[in-house]
């Protein structure tokens, strides 16, 4: 998720919720993201570093081709999936998402679920791919279409 592209920039072209421990995921338009608490109605949200997940279009593209098998980005479990990437991965890094202020609290690793969820070998297809977990330090709207900008970090 470089701050911006040649092309264009990153922006928030889908957002899942999961409303409960292997309950299917839901697309929504929109989602209010609470400091120190997460995404309203995401079975995370109350969790103390789990806010939000954010992985790339791009990356999602790269595990299909390998495992020859579409990859759609509600498969995933991930909450938000941007038009570009990479998603930065370093903890501490910030990322605003709208008027919602995001900060890496690490990687996001795929699990065998993705095997039942997407098909065999996609956990696999995803190593390296998964994106990353975040906090949510400022509150605010995340929808479709928002502008994702990496933030200058010290350090």
């Amino acid at each position: 998720m470089s701050a911006e592209t040649p092309s264009a920039p990153a922006v928030v072209t889908a957002i899942h919720l999961a409303p409960g421990t292997r309950l299917p995921t839901k697309p929504v338009q929109q989602v209010e993201a609470e400091a120190g608490r997460g995404l309203v109605g995401d079975r995370y949200h109350g969790t103390r570093h789990r806010h939000v997940t954010v992985q790339a279009q791009p990356d999602l593209d790269a595990a299909a081709a390998d495992l020859g098998a579409p990859v759609p980005a509600g498969s995933t479990r991930r909450n938000v999936t941007i038009s570009v990437g990479p998603v930065p991965t370093r903890p501490g890094t910030r990322v605003r998402v709208g008027d919602t202020l995001l900060e890496v609290v690490r990687l996001a690793a795929p699990c065998r679920l993705m095997d039942d969820h997407i098909g065999p070998g996609a956990m696999r297809a995803l190593h390296a791919r998964g994106g990353a977990v975040f906090r949510i330090l400022e509150s605010g709207t995340i929808r479709l279409g928002d502008a994702v900008e990496v933030l200058d970090t010290d350090g």
